[in-house]
């Protein structure tokens, strides 16, 4: 597959995530399945998912080959009273994701095939090109789209 279609797949995941998310309102916003996350959890969540994206794509596009790629665990920042995943309004989460999202695209289309094959080190998976940071980013969105609907309809 060349970049621009990965790139539209990439822009299409945006796009299906925030329609999901917009459609949520206030009195289905903490609905869950058992033991899942909330709507207002997925898309706090997804901002910060998307923050470490933004400074990933970077790293891989700008620093030397094998930099390492930092992971982080979502579920604690998830059950952090401070970052306030289960109370916060999705406001703010919404405009990160939106405006992550569109910065990256702008870098995204910038890019060449031969991109594809920057590395780093992440560190919890090991290699980590280019390529694998566009399917996890195109794919992350669409999942917890899924995630979201489900939690609505609990």
């Amino acid at each position: 597959m060349i970049i621009s279609d990965l790139v539209d797949a990439y822009s299409m995941a945006t796009s299906h995530f925030l329609h999901e998310a917009l459609v949520v309102n206030e009195e289905n916003l903490d609905r869950h399945l058992e033991g899942g996350w909330s709507a207002r959890q997925v898309i706090h969540h997804l901002a910060d998912s998307e923050a470490q994206s933004y400074a990933r794509l970077r790293r891989l596009i700008a620093e030397p080959a094998g930099s390492v790629i930092q992971g982080y665990d979502e579920a604690a920042w998830a059950q952090s009273e401070q970052l306030g995943y289960q109370v916060l309004p999705i406001t703010h989460s919404l405009e990160v994701f939106k405006a992550v999202r569109l910065a990256s695209l702008d870098v995204l289309m910038r890019l060449r095939d031969a991109d594809l094959e920057r590395f780093g080190e992440h560190s919890h998976s090991g290699r980590y090109t280019l390529a694998t940071w566009l399917d996890i980013y195109t794919q992350h969105p669409a999942a917890h789209a899924a995630q979201l609907v489900e939690a609505v309809n609990a």
